[in-house]
């Protein structure tokens, strides 16, 4: 164990970035081992040593800075290290700093590393021992009593512990926090009465901000109890995975009464055993996998299968000649885990009651959901099933243009009338922004003052959208339901199911933004704020609501909230495998049955078991390890970054867009241009108060400069050339993503690679100078085309109040005989001047799969200008030979005459 100083001097080196602090603890301890083993090699050589102690002084200040927060090796490794040094016993000292390199390296300490630094093998499991593990103990109290309590904890241990934990023990409400930023190893909190406010560490100016604006106004708290208490919802809002607990020395009852759902047990300083317990049952709870658990021992079971899947237990394919190469490729356990069955320890999706089930409760409680369902044919099919879950034909939704393609058919299917809305363009760069929030109170005022706000269902946004763009989900819910209270909101997070896992992204996630919308309306200031607003807008017109910023009446507003997540494409889950989660004060009363109904109607009867298995691991890593990958793969987004900005071969062709590019300024607070980069205080505020944000692990790469198109750029250069996978292109950018799965490895291999494309356009272009060959320039990508906004319904497909479209109607006139016709670009441009041309499919560039034209939209100059210098090669609903399919005029309802 380690232990923090309580007062006795600051330590020397300062903490900055917490997302960083990984690689910069890893890469020290890595150059103690280089230097270490450089004097070892001058040794054998007979070499005069070229290093002495004093000159790894400053090696040694940044590990002290940093190793007070962990357990292992922790502050007194670093100190006996440093001792070994200075009597230059340096093999000595090597071979401790090789155990810990080991542990950074792996997540588990070798077997025989020495003084008691080493876990504890597992008994249970000795071919794969458990991954390191710390509990965070929050305690100011003398060392000689701290040492003992520890020990007790040691004591208490058995071989048969699935998990083996070690302590480490700071003194103060600040230490616990930065503690809890730095160390994503952490699985619990113990807290005591005897905490002090502030921190002995030198603390970057970042990280303290993030620090204060958790800890300021709790610390003015001076009563223990109280304080203990702030310190608990401070652990929630940063690691809410964690099992905090309280261990007090007196008054346990009443302690325990006043403490109520902050912490999970309450025990006395003595009750040693039943702590120890239950530590390691928290960590259990949340290990478990019961489909996982339930697959793997259905495998082991022998049987025979009388039913369908002949694949089942490798029945059709290990005795054949022609295919055993695919049990030799995928591996015995894929084919010993397929089954169409749903007993036998097994489960149905449709109508779960087992295993299944007790996933998906799993799952509710790691993302924050009243109920969490699984499925397994992608996003796609969530969008749908909570759609016709809720809209009814004739109900108003409001949309966001720019949605995936799923959201625009699924409304089709539900027969809704659309209002569709336009994000921000940021033509410079050929992209999209997201939807402003004065735009959705306007469209939802209009529709109030036009006598319909009763047929308003629903909302969809997505959040993130492709490009990154994130919105503020708590003040768009509160402001739309001060003009709507009973609005459904439909949140499209594909590419956002990580955010939960990480203390600055996940309040921007739709149910944690629910959550606190819902314990907002529950207090006193909050109702009292709300009268005194509805006072003030009593003679306001729509206007003046606009422009207000607005709160909801906590006593009509029903929160009714839904996301839809890709598990797959940004958490461990095998392709296709997504979520819906639900946070819906009316779900039982008003939408359970349908939603079940919905989710019959869109779910395959024959869902595929493995990726319902890896949904349920994929919960459990991020209950476990969710922080530390998405604290990683933040880091490593920045490190992108960085590199760009600074190396001058990449600096020269490249540019990463940064918020400031992509955010106007109208929707920004904050003054930072990147505040993900200017360290975890800013990237915090910034996402506290800003309307929209941009998520730092989507990087969109600027390659004007090298004359390269987006699409050649992304298959010619870096997909065909190199085997390097990127997420989507416009005219003049890439857009790069980091996930959970990005490594140091691979962030250092797309470095390389950029720098190489980089130095072959420098070469190709001194050549030109002489031998003027054909370079790509960068002059045709200047070209700015403004992006369409939604042009308009044809009348014929306009509702009968004229507020919104019937794509239905659009939609199935399409395929009936003789309706449609086929024109190019030049001809609808040609048509234009004489009247309406009206789109007859969804046009849909893919990616990003959000269509410019829908079913009975009026085509545009500017929607035409887009296409034409649209660089995408998939493009759905477009044909390169044929051209659009738009309606004959003739045959549009009220329409006109044959041209």
């Amino acid at each position: 164990m380690t232990f923090a100083p309580t007062a006795a001097g600051r330590w020397g080196a300062e903490i900055g970035t917490p997302d960083s602090a990984w690689r910069t603890r890893k890469d020290t301890w890595e150059y103690l081992g280089y230097a270490l083993s450089g004097i070892l090699q001058q040794r054998r050589m007979g070499q005069l040593e070229t290093e002495n102690s004093a000159s790894f002084g400053s090696i040694l200040q940044l590990l002290e800075s940093l190793e007070p927060y962990w357990a292992l090796p922790g502050l007194q490794a670093v100190k006996d290290i440093a001792e070994l040094i200075g009597l230059g016993r340096y093999s000595e000292a090597m071979s401790r700093v090789e155990s810990v390199n080991e542990l950074l390296r792996t997540g588990f300490m070798p077997a025989d590393d020495a003084e008691g630094v080493t876990p504890e093998a597992d008994q249970a499991s000795p071919s794969r021992p458990a991954p390191h593990l710390e509990v965070l103990v929050v305690d100011s109290g003398p060392a000689e009593e701290l040492e003992r309590f520890t020990r007790e904890l040691r004591e208490q241990r058995r071989g048969l512990d699935k998990f083996t934990y070690h302590v480490n023990v700071v003194p103060s409400f600040e230490d616990a926090l930065v503690a809890l930023v730095i160390n994503p190893g952490i699985q619990s909190c113990i807290l005591t009465p005897r905490i002090s406010a502030h921190s002995q560490q030198r603390l970057s100016s970042s990280l303290r901000r993030f620090v204060d604006r958790r800890a300021g106004e709790r610390l003015k708290e001076t009563r223990s109890i109280r304080r203990i208490i702030h310190l608990a919802d401070a652990v929630a809002e940063i690691r809410p995975e964690l099992d905090v607990f309280l261990m007090a020395g007196v008054a346990l009852e009443s302690l325990a009464g006043s403490v109520n759902g902050r912490f999970r047990r309450v025990f006395s300083r003595t009750d040693a055993m039943d702590l120890h317990l239950s530590i390691l049952g928290g960590i259990t709870e949340r290990y478990e996998t019961p489909f996982f658990d339930a697959i793997q021992e259905y495998s082991r079971t022998p049987g025979g299968v009388f039913h369908a899947l002949p694949v089942s237990r490798g029945g059709s394919v290990c005795a054949s000649p022609w295919i055993s190469d695919m049990a030799d490729f995928y591996g015995m356990n894929l084919l010993l885990a397929e089954t169409s069955a749903t007993s036998g320890g097994l489960d149905s999706l449709l109508d779960p009651h087992g295993a299944i089930k007790e996933a998906q409760e799993l799952a509710a409680r790691a993302f924050g959901s009243h109920r969490s369902y699984f499925a397994t044919n992608g996003t796609s099919t969530a969008n749908k099933i909570v759609h016709q879950s809720i809209v009814s034909p004739g109900d108003i939704v409001l949309v966001d243009r720019n949605c995936h393609k799923s959201h625009h058919y699924a409304l089709v299917l539900a027969g809704a009338s659309v209002s569709y809305l336009d994000a921000y363009p940021l033509d410079s760069h050929s992209l999209y922004g997201a939807v402003p929030l004065e735009s959705i109170k306007r469209r939802l005022l209009a529709i109030r003052d036009a006598g319909q706000l009763d047929r308003v269902k629903m909302i969809t946004l997505t959040n993130c959208t492709f490009d990154g763009i994130v919105y503020d989900p708590k003040r768009v819910m509160e402001e739309c339901l001060a003009i709507k209270p009973d609005l459904v909101f439909l949140w499209d997070e594909a590419w956002f199911a990580f955010a939960g896992f990480h203390p600055v992204y996940r309040q921007r996630t739709a149910m944690h933004a629910a959550a606190a919308l819902e314990q907002e309306f529950t207090t006193a200031d909050y109702g009292r704020r709300f009268e005194e607003q509805k006072s003030a807008l009593a003679a306001a017109d729509a206007e003046g609501w606009a422009r207000t910023r607005l709160l909801a009446d906590p006593t009509a507003t029903r929160l009714r909230v839904y996301a839809t997540q890709s598990t797959h494409k940004t958490l461990t889950s095998l392709r296709q495998g997504s979520m819906i989660h639900v946070f819906d004060q009316d779900f039982a009363e008003l939408n359970e049955e349908s939603f079940l109904e919905a989710f019959m109607t869109h779910t395959s009867t024959s869902p595929n078991y493995q990726i319902l298995a890896s949904l349920d691991i994929g919960r459990r890593q991020v209950e476990l390890e969710g922080y530390a990958l998405v604290q990683r793969q933040a880091d490593l987004a920045q490190s992108i970054c960085r590199t760009v900005g600074r190396h001058p071969m990449l600096r020269k062709y490249f540019r990463v867009l940064s918020t400031a590019d992509l955010v106007p300024d109208a929707h920004r607070i904050s003054s930072s241009a990147n505040p993900a980069k200017d360290g975890l205080g800013s990237w915090d505020e910034a996402w506290a108060h800003d309307e929209f944000v941009v998520d730092p692990c989507r990087i969109t790469l600027d390659i004007t400069a090298t004359g390269v198109d987006g699409d050649t750029f992304k298959h010619d250069y870096l997909m065909d050339g190199h085997r390097i996978q990127v997420n989507k292109t416009s005219r003049s950018n890439v857009l790069i993503m980091t996930t959970i799965g990005t490594t140091r490895s691979s962030v250092a291999y797309l470095i390389e690679v950029l720098v190489k494309i980089a130095e072959d356009l420098e070469r190709k272009r001194a050549l030109s100078r002489v031998k003027a060959p054909k370079v790509p320039s960068a002059q045709a990508l200047d070209t700015v085309v403004p992006l369409p906004d939604f042009s308009r319904f044809a009348p014929a497909f306009l509702t009968a109040d004229g507020i919104s479209g019937d794509m239905r109607s659009a939609y199935y006139l399409t395929y009936r005989k003789g309706t449609t016709e086929h024109l190019s670009s030049a001809e609808i441009r040609e048509r234009l001047p004489l009247g309406d041309v009206v789109s007859a499919s969804f046009v849909t560039p893919y990616p990003p799969g959000f269509p410019v034209l829908v079913p009975g939209q009026c085509f545009s100059k500017d929607i035409l200008d887009y296409m034409d210098v649209l660089d995408t090669r998939e493009i759905h609903g477009y044909d390169k030979d044929l051209g659009y399919l738009v309606f004959r005029p003739e045959r549009i309802p009220g329409g006109q005459p044959a041209l």
